[in-house]
């Protein structure tokens, strides 16, 4: 049966849905030639190399505080609305096919763990980006999964706070939050890689009382 980690607020929470959005009109700004960007999630038009020119700057800040031989990799950040609707619909169908027991409500709280429903999903605001860490000459230190490895993948390894890895994993996840957090970032706990600003999550995690950012 599947699980949610203890004392995390999911992403299709009441606390979260609720919380309205006042659009600031930022603009998406390209990360490519300011920042390391992996092509793993590359799309034809480019969107995954775009996020709010307020977060962009964010995580270049975070991007100079990193300790030497540390560089931030970014996997993707600004994905349409029709693209994130496919993933959210394709990995609820796959939980009620390996865990048909639960119903199709109790589905939908099961994949927000690893996927935003679309009416909420702060990849389409380009709020969100999903990264890693990697050396000087791109290879990634491991930090206990892969980039985008679900919870049935990982054993809950996937969990920011999860004690199924190692400690040299674990102390890479704490250079990135010890980097990302000052400049305002928050981090979805149950995917250690994907850090967000402005968007309803994480008006719900500082207590603002909107989101800044809505679907572009």
């Amino acid at each position: 049966m599947w699980q949610s980690p203890n004392d995390v607020v999911l992403i299709s929470d009441p606390r979260v849905t609720a919380i309205p959005v006042q659009e600031c009109g930022e603009p998406l700004a390209d990360v490519r030639g300011r920042l390391r960007v992996d092509g793993r999630m590359a799309d034809d038009r480019g969107a995954y190399a775009h996020l709010r020119s307020g977060l962009l700057d964010r995580l270049e800040q975070a991007e100079r505080v990193l300790p030497d031989g540390f560089h931030l990799l970014v996997v993707e950040g600004y994905r349409p609305i029709e693209t994130q609707r496919s993933i959210f619909d394709g990995y609820r169908a796959e939980l009620q096919r390996t865990f048909p027991e639960i119903s199709p409500g109790e589905a939908y709280i099961a994949a927000s763990r690893y996927v935003s429903p679309v009416e909420v999903a702060p990849h389409t605001a380009g709020a969100a980006v999903d990264l890693t860490l990697c050396d000087p000459d791109g290879v990634e230190y491991d930090m206990g999964t892969q980039v985008n490895d679900n919870p049935e993948q990982s054993d809950g390894a996937c969990y920011t706070q999860a004690p199924n890895i190692s400690a040299e994993a674990r102390n890479h996840r704490k250079v990135l939050a010890a980097a990302l957090e000052p400049t305002g970032l928050v981090n979805y706990p149950t995917e250690w890689w994907h850090w967000s600003y402005g968007d309803r999550y994480w008006a719900m995690s500082t207590g603002f009382p909107h989101a800044l950012y809505g679907p572009v």
